[in-house]
């Protein structure tokens, strides 16, 4: 869940606004994308705080302020749910969306990099290397889970693209922070990796959605009538996919 808000930017460059009280879990992000300020609690508590360029330290911090009673109820929220997702070391690794579940097993090494092997018939992960390097140890977690992705993905995109009559010109997978997908004009269908981490049925919308969007390129009356069609039920399955974050563990992003 995020907050939006307008803000004027100031015309100094953005740095790392001086906060004692914020703690290496605050984080400012500047993206040539971003319009204006806005801020993301991420599942554990994460928060990052996206500004646009130009966005003065001064503007960031007060925006912070006034959103700061927000802010704090969401990472009281979204702390209590760590204890449901280990973000460092994952026992388990349990992507609902295509029914696999990974058990991680881990290998310390003194030296060299992380190797990560995966053993797709028994579901079992293992790293190995030097795993006191937590940011080693979590990109290795998402070089896999990346590759996870690109393979399962295409496959359900095009299985319901099949089902469903629907044609696309291609697909990418990426691991956004802030959208679960995209259709461009082109036909290419953009999916977040993320949603392996949600329910099948949440998945099979998202699918839809951006398929029907080869079709219609707006949210207008025909486009919704065109996702019911295949979908009676998206709108709940909407609402199940604006709180799936919830359920992204921390080392995705990390």
């Amino acid at each position: 869940m995020s907050k939006v808000v307008r803000s004027t930017p100031g015309a100094a460059q953005l740095q790392l606004f001086d906060a004692r009280e914020i703690s290496e879990r605050w984080t400012v992000r500047v993206s040539r994308r971003a319009r204006r300020l806005t801020v993301r609690v991420y599942p554990g508590g994460r928060v990052e705080v996206v500004a646009p360029p130009g966005a003065s330290a001064a503007a960031v911090q007060r925006f912070v302020g006034a959103h700061r009673e927000w802010i704090d109820r969401r990472v009281e929220d979204l702390s209590a749910q760590r204890g449901l997702i280990d973000e460092r070391r994952p026992a388990q690794i349990h992507l609902p969306a295509v029914s696999r579940c990974f058990t991680v097993q881990y290998e310390p090494r003194p030296t060299g990099q992380i190797q990560v092997r995966c053993d797709y018939a028994s579901s079992r992960l293992q790293l190995s290397g030097p795993l006191h390097d937590d940011a080693a140890v979590a990109r290795g977690l998402r070089e896999w889970f990346m590759k996870m992705a690109g393979q399962e993905l295409p496959r359900e995109l095009a299985r319901a693209a099949h089902g469903g009559g629907f044609r696309f010109a291609r697909v990418q997978i990426r691991r956004q922070r802030t959208r679960w997908g995209s259709c461009s004009a082109s036909g290419t269908i953009s999916l977040n990796a993320c949603v392996l981490f949600l329910e099948p049925a949440v998945m099979r919308y998202l699918l839809i959605h951006e398929l029907a969007h080869t079709r219609h390129m707006n949210h207008s009356r025909r486009f919704w009538s065109l996702v019911e069609a295949h979908e009676p039920e998206y709108r709940r399955l909407d609402r199940e996919l604006v709180r799936g974050w919830r359920y992204v563990p921390g080392w995705v992003f990390v």
